[in-house]
């Protein structure tokens, strides 16, 4: 039988159906209780920061790149929407989150609670730079990260101060992303980032110091015709690879968010499918 429950728009809804969609669920006036993959659901401010195109295509990249990770890391996580939707595919992971705003982590523990995710799904409130966030024998085999696109004083700060610290580094920039990543990440694991292509020669620079090689890149367009805005980086550090990989990326065809007339590319609706999204 077809309902609201079970389909969207004629797609059917896929994956396992979360304790939190068996009752009513309180959401406060300041707040919204989205769909993010399948049936999970992710706690937003109402006029706060909200998850973007760049979380959904963060998520899938690391997980399309790395299937089969037992632990994974989302570094700077915000409200949990890259690490939700990595979660719903690969249930058999488990998870670490670390996010410095304590409204964000409020949001993302309530997320968490919703999907089921609290036994594999450890959300943490400090800042990742800070020595005691991680210990020192905490290793990944996926790090993920969406960072903040710019330096603090590079443009309009927002109406919020959820959005600022999303959006500037406020809380460190790349190269801190990168280093951390690098000390935690499972040897021969793998780091995916989304990053303005604007700046990819600074995100070039900061993740060579830190040891990694970017493996493989994908220009992001968000308009067919217009040129790429972001990219998506996918590193391994490169002690782990051959020699002959060390200088190597693979530079992927542009990934188009919508055509020219408007409608969705034919490719992001397949990738929308695939991490539970309608197409």
């Amino acid at each position: 039988m077809v309902s609201s429950e079970t389909h969207f728009k004629g797609w059917l809804k896929p994956g396992p159906v979360p304790p939190g969609a068996h009752g009513a669920v309180e959401v406060p006036a300041n707040e919204t209780l989205d769909a993010i993959s399948g049936h999970f659901r992710i706690f937003q401010l109402r006029k706060g920061h909200r998850f973007s195109t760049d979380d959904v295509l963060t998520a899938w990249f690391g997980t399309a790149w790395a299937p089969s990770p037992a632990r994974v890391l989302d570094l700077g996580s915000g409200i949990g929407s890259v690490g939700m939707i990595a979660a719903w595919r690969l249930p058999g992971a488990r998870f670490v989150a670390i996010e410095a705003q304590a409204d964000s982590v409020e949001l993302a523990r309530k997320s968490a609670a919703y999907n089921g995710l609290q036994g594999r799904y450890d959300i943490r409130c400090a800042d990742f730079r800070d020595p005691h966030a991680l210990a020192a024998d905490e290793y990944f085999d996926l790090v993920l990260a969406s960072p903040p696109y710019f330096p603090l004083g590079a443009g309009i700060t927002g109406d919020h101060p959820q959005k600022f610290a999303c959006r500037f580094e406020l809380r460190g920039d790349i190269s801190d992303y990168a280093r951390i990543a690098a000390r935690h990440l499972q040897a021969g694991g793998f780091f995916a980032c989304v990053y303005p292509e604007e700046r990819r020669e600074w995100l070039e620079s900061a993740v060579a110091e830190a040891g990694f090689t970017i493996v493989r890149r994908r220009p992001v367009v968000f308009r067919e015709g217009e040129p790429p805005l972001v990219g998506l980086f996918g590193m391994m550090r490169a002690v782990d690879l051959p020699d002959a990989l060390r200088t190597r990326t693979w530079l992927e065809p542009a990934l188009i968010i919508r055509a020219a007339d408007g409608s969705v590319h034919p490719e992001y609706a397949a990738i929308k499918l695939s991490v539970g999204f309608p197409p």
